[in-house]
């Protein structure tokens, strides 16, 4: 079936493929290559909320990811079902792009959650920052796959490399060092890529400016996390009613009835024993809670892409603001979690200093890195191009990789050959 939203402009790749006659669309390509990734699997060792493997109903990026990409794809099958819907059986939102997007949208993240992100951050401001964001587009356009003695990426389409860029402006063109939200400075070349030489409106916000595929993304991001690291919370006896009224208590003067209602009925739900499956259930309210308007852009004679905004209903925005907060304000500032993130600063500004010591100044022996690894670092050109290289090697990590790439630096009493062969 062919699908007239999109052209031979969304599907151009970043780098020409040799692929030819495939019976997959491009955009199932580009799905594929990340669901067969190790960059996708390693996901499964990444801390999303609690430390990966702690428990076994926890979840992960992986699990995360996987959450994500269902619920982009019913946010696609429900925006042509809408009563004046712009789209239908031959002009739609590609589910399979989506997928995509959302299946990638975590990819750069480092071990130990936001906590990773921060440390590195702190260790990478001289060589340009690190950004998780920014980093799933380094891992996609460049990194990917080896090939012989270097790496690539996997030569993503126009639509996909747009579909994950929720950022646009560039480290160095803030005035003030950002914390994140940023893309490396030398990426403006994908931005160049994605635009194909068009210029931005006067006073247009790059990092609010998306395609329909990365907001379909973000908002199904922003309902996975908001509702299931409730769900997780309280299965894990993070969050109890006790705290929630206490909560809701202490922040009566700042919310309103819809929110009192909610904590209410999530308190009632904890109850009943039933909290798993009803917030699972306002999944549905999420995705109901969407429609679409269209918009003029700079794009449009290029692309459909940019053609529609997706507008949230603001009762549910407030729904997922209430859940994200009541999450951070119990669960993320809570002693269990900053030791955690306390125990990720220590092990990853370790790792890192130890591997800047040993390759970034000037490479040295002894080498301390698999073969591969090593070899990219001692043929890079500069500190700059060497520091992102330790940086990508540390931010793949999973949480346990790290903890024993750890040991086997600084702890005398643990040995183990395997983890480097």
């Amino acid at each position: 079936m062919k699908n007239n939203f999109y052209n031979k402009f969304d599907i151009e790749r970043v780098e020409e493929s040799k692929r030819e006659g495939d019976y997959r669309t491009p955009f199932q390509i580009d799905r594929d290559r990340i669901i067969h990734s190790s960059e996708f699997r390693r996901l499964q060792g990444k801390t999303q909320v609690f430390l990966s493997g702690e428990y076994d109903y926890y979840r992960t990026r992986l699990t995360h990811s996987i959450e994500v990409a269902q619920i982009g794809r019913s946010i696609c099958n429900y925006l042509i079902s809408l009563e004046n819907s712009p789209f239908n059986d031959e002009y739609f939102v590609d589910a399979d792009l989506v997928e995509a997007s959302c299946l990638a949208h975590d990819l750069g993240h480092p071990p130990f959650g936001h906590a990773g992100e921060r440390i590195l951050h702190k260790l990478m401001l001289k060589y340009g920052g690190f950004e998780g964001n920014a980093q799933t587009l380094r891992l996609i356009t460049e990194i990917f796959f080896r090939t012989g003695n270097t790496r690539r990426g996997i030569k993503p389409t126009r639509a996909f490399l747009d579909s994950v860029l929720k950022y646009k402006i560039t480290f160095s063109e803030f005035e003030e060092v950002p914390q994140n939200h940023f893309i490396y400075d030398y990426q403006k070349k994908f931005i160049d890529f994605v635009y194909a030489g068009e210029k931005p409106t006067e006073n247009l916000n790059l990092n609010e400016f998306r395609s329909i595929e990365c907001q379909i993304m973000d908002w199904a991001d922003d309902t996975a996390y908001a509702i299931n690291d409730i769900a997780d919370s309280i299965s894990g006896k993070f969050i109890t009613v006790k705290q929630i009224e206490k909560w809701g208590t202490e922040h009566s003067s700042e919310i309103g009835l819809l929110e009192n209602s909610a904590l209410e009925k999530i308190i009632r739900w904890i109850r009943e024993g039933v909290f798993k499956s009803k917030l699972s259930s306002e999944i549905g309210d999420f995705i109901h809670a969407i429609h679409i308007r269209e918009r003029s852009t700079f794009m449009d004679k290029l692309t459909n892409r940019y053609r529609y905004e997706l507008v949230i209903d603001e009762e549910i925005k407030k729904l997922a603001n209430l859940y994200k907060k009541v999450a951070y304000d119990i669960v993320f500032q809570s002693p269990q979690i900053f030791q955690m993130e306390f125990k990720g600063h220590h092990l990853l500004r370790s790792i890192f200093k130890a591997l800047e010591n040993n390759y970034v100044v000037k490479p040295k022996p002894p080498r301390l890195l698999p073969d591969f690894t090593d070899n990219l670092l001692r043929t890079a050109f500069s500190e700059e191009e060497r520091a992102r290289i330790v940086c990508d090697y540390v931010s793949g990590m999973t949480d346990h990789y790290a903890v024993r790439t750890y040991k086997r630096l600084y702890d005398p009493d643990f040995i183990s050959f395997s983890d480097l062969i």
